[in-house]
């Protein structure tokens, strides 16, 4: 049976590990060749070995700081030379950090645009050029809801997060006569870092969970990635300008999320 991305290309930041891993894996998985752009290169190199040797797809490691504009230009135009084309972006690298909103300084707010925003509009921009000539785009970013619920204490990650959304439906609107579809996934899985702070954070672990309809948390692989590859196929052409809240459920009344932060 052909798989659904089968000559398709795909481009992942922070593929090598947490959600953008699962992403990448499910969209090798459904044929696509697939670049891992990460400020990590040996673990980038590691996963691209992991998708050829596991689903025989093309796969490549590229080092990128995504909070560098030219850096995230020349990643694109990596991809394009690597493969031809460029069919499906996905922006996943991201970073929060828990602080009061009153001791944000600019800089720190200045820090969380740059990683979770202006990222993948430097990404979108460079990308769009190609997707635009071949008359077929996918672009998938990673938003939170964190930022759509405003739990306490991650304003800078919040506010990207609600502004890369907005761009995303901005470009659902304009680029949609082009082929061209734009859409957020809000996931909910155990990513390495995640699940540092809930073994150490046992109590709200369990907090949470018990606002998941689910009743588990998510699994990269197992439940986010496979919504990207859906996203990323010819099946989800009709459907841009959404935002997903593969969560288990927990969207519906609010997980609660309250890091420990100083007074």
């Amino acid at each position: 049976m052909a798989r659904q991305l089968e000559g398709r290309t795909a481009l992942v930041t922070g593929g090598g590990m947490g959600v953008g891993q699962g992403i990448a894996r499910a969209l090798a998985a459904e044929g696509a060749a697939v670049m891992i752009a990460q400020r990590g290169l040996e673990g980038a190199e590691v996963e691209a070995a992991h998708l050829r040797e596991t689903y025989g797809v093309r796969a490549v490691a590229r080092r990128v700081d995504v909070t560098v504009r030219e850096e995230v230009d020349a990643m694109v135009a990596a991809a394009l030379a690597e493969f031809g084309r460029l069919d499906v972006l996905v922006n996943n690298a991201g970073a929060s950090f828990p602080k009061r909103l009153e001791k944000h300084s600019d800089e720190d707010m200045q820090s969380a645009m740059l990683v979770n925003y202006w990222s993948a509009f430097w990404a979108m921009r460079a990308a769009f050029p190609a997707m635009r000539d071949q008359g077929f785009g996918r672009v998938i970013n990673l938003g939170s809801l964190n930022g759509v619920n405003a739990h306490m204490f991650t304003v800078g990650y919040n506010v990207s997060k609600e502004a890369l959304r907005a761009l995303t439906r901005t470009a659902a609107v304009e680029w949609g006569g082009y082929g061209i579809t734009a859409n957020v996934i809000c996931p909910s899985a155990l990513s390495p870092a995640a699940k540092a702070y809930f073994d150490a954070s046992p109590d709200m672990a369990n907090a949470i969970l018990a606002q998941v309809p689910v009743g588990r948390f998510g699994e990269a692989t197992r439940d986010i990635g496979p919504v990207a590859a859906f996203l990323a196929s010819e099946a989800s052409a009709y459907m841009t300008g959404n935002t997903l809240f593969v969560d288990g459920g927990g969207h519906i009344n609010g997980v609660p999320w309250r890091p420990e932060v100083e007074d």
